[in-house]
């Protein structure tokens, strides 16, 4: 009976409806769920019946359009919205949000899942999985040397928190910084002798100063001035002391001065003994030069000037002052480095001009470092380009090193000393003076005391010395068709017929999708969507039931007829 088809109709629609309120509440139940994506659904009709068979016109009559009465209608799809969930901060590093389409990928008794929950932890056994269902997170991990290998063969992701770095011997040190071009020489270069010597005293007058070698160290410089038998005659003599007062060097024999009237009645040094300070004289005296002299072989070179000197029957004001009394010009830097059993060491470098362009450097380890106990010294010269650039080419020795043997049973230690090339490192320009150690690749011991992971999903361990090394990597998976996906309930998915291959990549541009850690994605739901769907399914149904009693209505009077 005609009647029946709409009662089938409003029936079809009734329990579709049903079919839609049942998604509409999934995805308001979910609406907290991390990365729970909502669905809807779509419907269709079903099949139409013919009343009257549509005609083609003619060259008499025109043509008639087909009658047909639906027969109610039928879910087309149940889609779901794979569109970006928000994120939400929560401050906890093995919390992951995906941005993009990939997919984590996880291990469950052996099959394999995917999902947009990143809920994760680290369990007792190190393994990174599911806080929900244990789930082992997949990915790569990285060789002992932090080295993650190419491909994407995938394993369970497990970190040992009681990771421990090995100690590294330090082998190279990268120096850099600036040498300031007009930079004054390091040595002591000119030493002056002035005032008057009281002619009437019979014992013999000094002065003293501290003067300086190539490499900045101090040393004191003694002039005795000795009255001699005959008048305004004086024998000069000079010694130099080390810091422990053992003398290093003295003059070989005196240096004989003559004091004269030079015509004022003031009595200073004839042109003979005024010529022992002149260095262009042939009875040049002035000239004192000590060779090896300090800790690291250093050289002292500077000349005696005594020209000004006065001898007459006054107060004595006898001095004399070093370059004026000026500090030595001495750059240094520091830095630690590791022996074997990763014993921390102290390490100084400084540099010392001793001409234009060129100057010394020294190495330096001391004493409480070194088996013997002495400090260990690497001496050397470098050279600059009138660019201000390192002369590699003039660096002496060429492959400067730094050796010496620590204490406590570690192995002998060599350090390449790297100064660079062109401007970078250090360089000779006008900027002021500094020097400090880039980078030396040696370090201590160390246990694994955080971990971060980065957007494209490396799992860095950062240890206690400070070092960081990749540990891991999370890999993602894409699919041709994220709707093929079937969920397995606990925020999990499988492969299922049409949602094609998964594709198993890095984060990043090989999948197109980054992770962001310490957050979680939250569901993508719109409730305000989600309640104008539930008006317009509810409206639905009751029209739909509207049919069905109006259908039984008509029935019912039919069945009257028979009265």
């Amino acid at each position: 009976m005609a009647l029946l088809n709409s009662l089938f109709s409003g029936v079809s629609g009734l329990r579709n409806h049903q079919s839609m309120m049942d998604v509409i509440g999934n995805n308001i139940a979910n609406v907290n769920t991390i990365g729970y994506k909502g669905s809807r659904v779509t419907f269709s009709d079903t099949f139409n019946n013919f009343i009257q068979a549509g005609t083609n016109p003619t060259d008499t009559n025109g043509g008639t359009n087909s009658f047909q009465v639906g027969l109610g209608m039928k879910i087309n799809s149940i889609d779901r919205n794979w569109n970006q969930g928000t994120f939400e901060r929560t401050g906890i590093t093995t919390d992951l949000a995906l941005q993009g389409k990939g997919m984590f990928v996880l291990n469950s008794d052996g099959k394999r899942f995917y999902s947009r929950a990143g809920a994760f932890q680290f369990d007792a056994a190190g393994q990174l999985v599911s806080t929900q269902n244990g789930a082992i997170v997949q990915g790569k991990m990285a060789s002992s040397d932090g080295v993650v290998p190419p491909g994407n063969n995938l394993e369970n992701i497990v970190v040992d928190t009681n990771l421990r770095l090995p100690a590294t011997a330090t082998s190279l040190i990268e120096w850099g910084g600036n040498l300031k071009s007009n930079s004054l020489t390091t040595r002591t270069e000119t030493v002056d002798v002035r005032g008057n010597i009281k002619s009437s005293d019979v014992a013999a007058t000094e002065t003293i100063n501290t003067i300086y070698n190539e490499y900045g160290e101090e040393f004191t410089l003694t002039q005795t001035f000795t009255p001699t038998a005959t008048a305004n005659q004086y024998n000069l003599t000079w010694d130099v002391t080390d810091s422990a007062g053992t003398s290093v060097g003295s003059s070989a024999a005196a240096i004989s001065l003559t004091f004269a009237d030079d015509g004022t009645g003031n009595m200073t040094l004839d042109a003979a003994s005024a010529a022992k300070f002149d260095p262009t004289d042939a009875t040049y005296a002035g000239a004192i030069s000590l060779s090896n002299v300090g800790e690291p072989g250093g050289d002292i070179q500077f000349d005696l000037d005594g020209t000004t000197l006065t001898n007459n029957d006054i107060t004595s004001t006898l001095s004399s002052s070093a370059d004026g009394n000026r500090d030595p010009n001495i750059v240094s830097g520091s830095v630690t480095v590791y022996d074997s059993l990763g014993n921390a060491h102290q390490t100084s470098l400084s540099f010392t001009k001793i001409s234009a362009n060129t100057w010394r450097f020294a190495a330096t380890v001391p004493g409480t470092s070194t088996s013997t106990g002495l400090p260990v010294t690497s001496v050397g010269t470098v050279t600059f380009n009138s660019d201000g650039t390192l002369d590699t080419e003039n660096i002496s020795p060429n492959d400067p090193t730094l050796q010496f043997t620590p204490t406590a049973g570690a192995d002998p230690v060599t350090i390449n000393l790297d100064f660079g090339s062109g401007f970078n490192g250090v360089t000779q320009t006008s900027a002021s003076s500094v020097v400090s150690a880039i980078n030396q690749d040696g370090s201590a011991s160390a246990l694994l005391s955080n971990i971060n992971i980065d957007q494209y999903g490396v799992v860095m361990g950062i240890f206690s010395n400070g070092n960081s090394r990749p540990l891991a990597q999370l890999m993602v998976a894409t699919f041709p068709n994220l709707n093929g996906l079937i969920s397995e309930g606990g925020n999990l998915y499988s492969a299922y017929a049409n949602s094609g291959q998964p594709n198993v990549g890095a984060l990043g541009e090989e999948t197109n999708t980054t992770v962001q850690s310490g957050a979680l994605e939250q569901s993508n739901v719109d409730l305000s969507e989600e309640f104008t769907k539930m008006i317009v399914s509810q409206r639905g149904f009751q029209a739909n039931a509207r049919v069905i009693t109006t259908a039984d209505s008509l029935l019912q009077e039919i069945t009257n007829l028979i009265r």
